[in-house]
């Protein structure tokens, strides 16, 4: 059960990151998708914490978003 906070806490932080830094960047979750390679509705789903992505998804979410991966993940 104190995992499953855990992570859900992780993922909720993870959200915040990303959408944080698209707003900051002021592109749609549409750009954004398009500039990583992914859905649209993955994006959505990030930004919502109801995903966990891969490490190598999170790589290319860094680069989309112009962010050091450290940085991206620093408040995690």
């Amino acid at each position: 059960m104190l995992m499953e906070n855990q992570e859900k806490i992780m993922l909720e932080q993870l959200a915040r990151s990303i959408k944080t830094r698209r707003n900051e960047l002021n592109i749609s979750q549409e750009k954004l998708a398009e500039i990583c390679g992914f859905d649209r509705t993955y994006i959505s789903l990030l930004e919502r914490a109801k995903r966990n992505p891969s490490v190598l998804n999170l790589k290319k979410l860094s680069i989309g978003l112009e962010i050091e991966l450290s940085d991206l993940l620093k408040n995690i």
